[in-house]
């Protein structure tokens, strides 16, 4: 078995400071070089595409990861220094649930849904199929309905509604019900042999709910927004699963909890042991606390 802790992140606005909240200062060169230890293996998990991710990474000045679950879980990179090395079996794993047909294929299916807008094209791939609609609409309902809708169909899919605060919009994305955050990670973890006691996740949003209320360790950052909290906590209590989540409280170090503060002080908080690898790289870049 893989003995080193699988750190998973989610990237908007839980590693990267692109919300409406502050960033704890050099919090993001404190994770740079805690992920330089050989006994952290890092996997970002986003829903963005490879392109994406990599102008995230070098805007942001993040570490490179060892891994890259992008699409929202519909694709998986290894990354060997720059090569990103793209998982086929995972396309093939996801794609049975959709019986031969792709994402372009579907358009067609949901041309009835008024309420529904297609992203750029650039936000689509093989088996996502991404779309806007009004933030103020009923997400629950928006996706039962397409979800009734597809299962007519006898397409097996997975729909995902969050909120994008900053373009103010609704976000729906449709994926064949093998892809999500939780199964690509579960797939990775297999795959890779890491122990589910050594893999923490963190994430902030709507579409990290099924990581974050699933039987895998899970940090949800303090600028999340109350609604999630509320949904993840109310998940995890009713599933028995309480010790499983931790929501970061910006008591960690001097720290305020938010973004890639959030992601330490959860891992921290799964793993005890690296507190003193974090201290170091504090100190290392003489950071006050």
């Amino acid at each position: 078995m893989n003995n080193n802790i699988l750190l998973c992140s989610d990237m908007d606005r839980t590693i990267l400071p692109n919300g409406d909240q502050e960033e704890s200062s050099e919090v993001r060169f404190v994770l740079r070089l805690l992920v330089e230890r050989p006994e952290i293996h890092l996997a970002y998990v986003s829903g963005r595409d490879k392109n994406l991710i990599q102008e995230a990474i070098e805007e942001y000045d993040l570490p490179f990861p060892n891994y890259a679950i992008g699409d929202v879980g519909t694709t998986i990179y290894e990354l060997t220094g720059t090569d990103w090395r793209p998982w086929e079996a995972w396309f093939k794993e996801i794609a049975k649930d959709w019986n031969g047909l792709e994402s372009e294929d579907l358009t067609g299916y949901l041309k009835g849904f008024d309420d529904l807008t297609l992203q750029e094209a650039e936000k689509q791939n093989r088996f996502k199929l991404s779309y806007y609609a009004d933030k103020n609409a009923s997400g629950r309902q928006l996706v039962d309905q397409i979800q009734a809708y597809l299962s007519k169909q006898r397409l097996s899919s997975r729909i995902i509604w969050s909120v994008d605060e900053q373009r103010n919009s609704g976000l729906v994305d449709i994926l064949p019900q093998r892809a999500s955050k939780l199964h690509a990670i579960k797939y990775l973890m297999d795959q890779k042999g890491y122990r589910k006691s050594k893999v923490v996740f963190c994430g902030d949003s709507g579409n990290d709910l099924n990581v974050l209320t699933s039987d895998i360790r899970a940090v949800l950052v303090k600028n999340a927004s109350e609604n999630v909290r509320l949904e993840a906590m109310e998940s995890v209590v009713k599933n028995g699963r309480a010790e499983t989540l931790y929501m970061a409280k910006g008591e960690f170090m001097g720290m305020n909890g938010n973004y890639a503060a959030g992601v330490l002080e959860g891992l921290t908080h799964f793993e005890p042991d690296v507190r003193p690898w974090i201290e170091a790289a504090v100190y290392r870049l003489g950071i006050s606390q």
